[in-house]
């Protein structure tokens, strides 16, 4: 079975994935991290993340994989807190704009999920990546509840009007995008979390599963 999260940053899509994944034995994969960890491959190799042709080449001489609870990177697993600094989140959105390596990583998530039971969580997991999917969710929350769930999570040096001006930008990149934007799957169901608590997105998505099962 497939269990696909999508939402926008700060949605709760990372903490409740991970939840399921914990209490169902299901494969817990964030499709973000994928991402993150090309986009900190390009930057450490210098390259400007808005170069199309520098960012390919990257991607096409980079291999993927899921295991252990952590994305790999040519082979070595790459530490979380590496890919979630400032100045990934900057870049990131540019990094995975580009159709063809959304492909790449889109290749790379299906091989890794299709290997077990899974919950995979991102922005086009429900239309792009996995349409079939047996369970689809959106989660949605408001930028001054998701700004402020990052601010309180301490891992950025942004302010928390930066931080709100850093998720709106990054909201509308992710809906402008030419593959693979952020939009809400017909077939999915909604759930706007701003004032909801996590046990109770939890609990929804989780008898949302098991009526599926």
């Amino acid at each position: 079975m497939i269990v696909a999260i999508d939402g926008p940053a700060g949605s709760g899509k990372s903490a409740i994935a991970r939840m399921v994944g914990e209490n169902t034995g299901f494969t817990y994969i964030n499709s973000g991290l994928f991402y993150r960890a090309l986009t900190r491959k390009v930057l450490d190799h210098g390259h400007d993340p808005a170069d199309r042709e520098a960012v390919l080449s990257v991607a096409e001489h980079s291999t993927l994989d899921w295991k252990d609870n952590a994305v790999y990177l040519d082979g070595r697993p790459v530490s979380e807190a590496l890919l979630r600094t400032d100045e990934v989140d900057r870049h990131v959105a540019q990094v995975s704009s580009f159709p063809q390596l959304r492909e790449l990583v889109n290749t790379a998530l299906r091989k890794s999920a299709q290997k077990q039971d899974s919950v995979v969580e991102g922005r086009d997991i429900t239309t792009v990546v996995f349409p079939d999917a047996e369970v689809k969710i959106y989660l949605d929350a408001g930028i001054e509840a998701r700004a402020e769930r990052r601010y309180r999570e301490n891992t950025s040096g942004l302010t928390l009007e930066d931080l709100k001006a850093a998720i709106a930008e990054r909201d509308r990149l992710d809906r402008d995008k030419q593959q693979g934007r952020l939009r809400v799957s017909e077939d999915a169901v909604y759930l706007d979390t701003s004032d909801l608590t996590i046990d109770t997105v939890y609990d929804t998505v989780m008898e949302t599963i098991r009526l599926k099962r």
